[in-house]
């Protein structure tokens, strides 16, 4: 399994890289086993809860792509935070084209 780099930007601002996320492993599997701030995944992956809410950087929206139906509706619970670049993390399966990948963790809202 490859391995690839992501940084979260945690609510505070603090940056936290991961350099060695494997390439099919879920954002919020890689973000919970490094204990990344503000990454909860209360429903274990499926797409039930939102706290594991995050914004895309803007320059990888294209790359990671935009959320299904199922997660679009869980998206609608934290309306008051929700941008236009908003994903569950627990929805994006790391692919090697994403290294290098960042994302910003949402402020809870739930």
């Amino acid at each position: 399994m490859s391995e690839i780099t992501i940084t979260f930007v945690e609510i505070g601002g603090t940056e936290k890289v991961i350099t060695d996320a494997g390439v099919g492993e879920n954002i919020m599997q890689v973000a919970t086993a490094n204990e990344v701030a503000g990454i909860l995944g209360e429903c274990g992956g499926g797409c039930a809860c939102g706290t594991c809410h995050i914004y895309v950087d803007p320059d990888w929206e294209s790359v990671v792509g935009g959320p299904n139906d199922v997660e679009d509706m869980t998206l609608d619970m934290v309306f008051e935070t929700r941008k236009p670049n908003s994903r569950l993390c627990c929805q994006i399966e790391l692919a090697e084209n994403m290294d290098g990948l960042r994302v910003t963790v949402a402020p809870e809202s739930l």
